[in-house]
């Protein structure tokens, strides 16, 4: 059975647009106190990540480190910490993705193989049966493994990307109005700045891949992806 693709639209209405819009505009629109928008803004990122969950059943460590942003920055918002945790928090957390990345690029379960070398994108099969003799097997494990540290680069680069985000936008006290307008901008610009990057880096990084295997298989492009359009029945 397919898994129904997500919607990129909600996920960015969910997680950017309607939180940015009660974080910053809620106390003008409706008096309501900073606090309360800030929570009614982060129950819209926390209820999609919930929802989506249950309707494809699957759970992934970049979902769960995603929920638990959301949280901490409820939590620091509405314990009134200093601000300057909203920057620690926001470096921290990739730095961890970041970490958990580089370690399994030295395991037999690179990260790379969770993203693009499996079943349901690549025809892992077809590409092992180019690649019998254990030496050309090495070559296979050595490429996915340099792919998932660079990878694990791009996760250092949004670490640095957040905390210089945060520390620029996010200055207010905690629990005010001009805190949660920050905090909007920040969520606003955090794709520009930090996510577009950090794609392009993982694009390239997955062409280079391709390339290689390539290369080291003899498989066009279309022999090593599997063929998701449908097929015409008679």
């Amino acid at each position: 059975m397919k898994t129904k693709r997500e919607n990129p639209f909600l996920n960015l209405g969910f997680n950017v647009i309607l939180p940015s819009i009660l974080m910053s505009k809620a106390g003008d629109w409706f008096g309501i106190d900073p606090q309360i928008a800030l929570v009614l803004a982060l129950t819209f990122p926390l209820g999609y990540g919930v929802i989506d969950f249950c309707h494809s059943r699957r759970c992934n460590i970049f979902s769960v480190i995603g929920f638990v942003s959301v949280l901490l920055t409820g939590v620091i918002g509405l314990l009134k910490l200093p601000t300057e945790y909203i920057a620690i928090k926001e470096a921290l957390l990739p730095l961890f993705l970041g970490l958990v990345v580089f370690i399994s690029a030295f395991t037999r379960y690179p990260l790379i193989k969770v993203l693009v070398f499996n079943e349901a994108i690549m025809n892992v099969d077809q590409i092992g049966n180019q690649l019998p003799s254990p030496q050309q097997q090495f070559a296979l494990q050595h490429l996915l493994s340099r792919g998932t540290l660079k990878i694990a680069g791009s996760f250092l680069l949004s670490a640095v990307l957040n905390f210089a985000l945060a520390k620029y936008l996010v200055h207010s006290e905690t629990g005010t109005i001009e805190f949660n307008k920050e905090l909007a901008r920040m969520t606003v610009w955090s794709y520009p700045v930090i996510v577009l990057p950090c794609t392009i880096v993982l694009m390239i990084t997955l062409y280079q891949l391709v390339k290689q295997l390539t290369k080291l298989t003899g498989l066009s492009f279309e022999e090593m992806f599997v063929d998701t359009a449908p097929k015409n029945v008679p």
